[in-house]
């Protein structure tokens, strides 16, 4: 069975990157390199900007100005995965063929065996001919997780994928999706203090001055809860926020 991941993915550069919507600058000369490989949380105030520059990365918003590319020097075009807050599972489709939407909608032959795998992974198999309306909002998040592996692609952007889930469930996937994204190039957007401590290895903080870098984490991904160094980072970045939030 192939890997999730094969080669060593690129990480993210951002150079002087500005966007303007309508006539409010959302961020200006925006500086920011995402390392390859590894899991970057991004937080900050509602409003920051976070979610309009996640866009531009994935090439869903042009910026006003600015360059984005692999840190290989290639454009990311093609290379990127997305998974938000909504599952977005089409109800009439079973959960394997949800998982196979990719080939669907470029019209090749799904792989089958490929979806399967991802599904055995992420705990689902026992549902691949389910409808999502017979499954719960845990069990849809794993659908949709399996479903953004399956492109096999190196770049993995999160909205907030874990938002809208009850504090066990959010907790579950967390674990899940730290397990499976190994090797893969994550950049998550959350306003979950705990969460960016316990999946990132590398914090990133959004405000009016632009990017700042939050103290090094203890330890690797994914840390327990009770870790004494991850409540030690969690206390240090939510006084950061609430700097920032001023």
């Amino acid at each position: 069975m192939s890997q999730l991941c094969n080669a060593t993915p690129p990480g993210i550069s951002v150079r002087q990157l500005s966007l303007t919507l309508g006539q409010q600058q959302l961020f200006s000369q925006l500086d920011l390199e995402i390392a390859g490989g590894k899991f970057t949380a991004l937080l900050g105030a509602s409003g920051a900007g976070k979610s309009s520059l996640m866009r531009v990365i994935a090439g869903l918003t042009p910026p006003s100005s600015g360059q984005i590319s692999g840190s290989d020097g290639l454009p990311l075009t093609g290379r990127i995965a997305w998974m938000g807050q909504q599952d977005l599972l089409y109800p009439w489709l079973t959960i394997e063929q949800n998982v196979c939407l990719a080939s669907r909608l470029k019209g090749e032959k799904a792989d089958r065996d490929w979806a399967q795998y991802l599904l055995a992974r992420v705990g689902l198999s026992q549902s691949a001919r389910a409808r999502p309306a017979t499954l719960s909002g845990g069990m849809r998040q794993r659908a949709a997780l399996a479903r953004t592996l399956y492109t096999r692609q190196p770049v993995v952007l999160m909205d907030e994928p874990f938002s809208a889930l009850d504090a066990l469930t959010r907790h579950e996937i967390q674990m899940l999706a730290a397990e499976v994204l190994v090797g893969h190039t994550v950049l998550l957007i959350t306003h979950d203090a705990a969460e960016a401590c316990r999946l990132s290895h590398h914090l990133l903080v959004i405000g009016a001055a632009g990017i700042e870098a939050s103290p090094p984490l203890q330890g690797l991904p994914p840390r327990a809860a009770e870790d004494a160094g991850l409540i030690r980072s969690q206390a240090a970045l939510l006084k950061q926020l609430s700097g920032i939030a001023r």
